[in-house]
């Protein structure tokens, strides 16, 4: 497994529509494990391919039920809205205030290239649409309202590393 660089704000890959994938072998699924384990070691909870500097339409995700790789996802349903901060490995140190759709169902193709559907609410709907509008050149700073430092945060909160 390896650990691959993810790009940050700036990069011009994270501005482009990424290709469809059109067959899911040995090397897409090479690609989402390794992109499992760049998100685990960043640590963060969603990743594109966009993100490590392919630009196909392929995202892994993990809301705390485990693990999950979805190739060409795309939402063919949404409902309500949700607002929240959000934060990006792509834009580290910052954090920003966006407003999603509340509940989504995402049809993609799992790791075996079976057609699946996944339905979120909550934090779950939140990090699919974020990575999927990775797949789409979008980041949530195009989005998102009072976008600031994450020690600011911390400053209002007095957080302290580990909280």
């Amino acid at each position: 497994m390896l650990i691959l660089e993810i790009r940050t704000e700036g990069d011009p890959v994270l501005r482009e529509t990424a290709k469809p994938v059109k067959i899911i072998d040995g090397k897409m699924r090479d690609l989402a494990r390794d992109m499992l384990e760049t998100m685990y070691s960043a640590p963060g909870v969603g990743l594109a391919a966009p993100q490590v500097g392919i630009p196909v339409r392929l995202i892994v995700i993990d809301a705390g039920d485990g693990p999950r790789t979805l190739f060409n996802p795309e939402i063919v349903w949404r409902r309500g809205e949700a607002v929240d901060d959000e934060g990006c490995l792509s834009v580290p140190g910052m954090i920003g205030t966006v407003t999603r759709s509340a509940e989504v169902e995402v049809i993609a193709y799992d790791r075996d290239g079976k057609l699946v559907s996944v339905r979120g609410k909550g934090f779950l709907a939140r990090i699919l649409q974020h990575e999927i509008d990775h797949l789409d050149g979008v980041l949530y700073i195009d989005k998102a309202e009072n976008v600031r430092p994450v020690e600011e945060e911390c400053e209002e909160s007095q957080c302290s590393e580990g909280d």
